[in-house]
């Protein structure tokens, strides 16, 4: 099972966090993915500038859209 931290910090909650989760949420229950995926709220992955931070266990941060979750998802299966 892998954890998805999203930044919910300042920088990332003003370009879409909060969007990004919830779209995370919504693939991860429509496709029953519950099995391979924890979505967490993170504060400041130290990413500010490349807003919304997302880290998947302890690997790199990268920044993500709401556009790109279901491609990002579709690359951790």
């Amino acid at each position: 099972m892998k954890t998805i931290h999203v930044c919910v910090g300042s920088a990332c909650h003003l370009k879409g966090a909060y969007q990004v989760v919830n779209r995370l949420q919504k693939i991860v229950e429509e496709k029953k993915l519950e099995d391979y995926f924890i979505i967490k709220a993170a504060f400041c992955l130290g990413n500010c500038t490349n807003a919304v931070s997302v880290k998947v266990d302890e690997g790199a941060v990268v920044s993500l859209t709401e556009k790109e979750v279901e491609a990002f998802l579709e690359k951790l299966l």
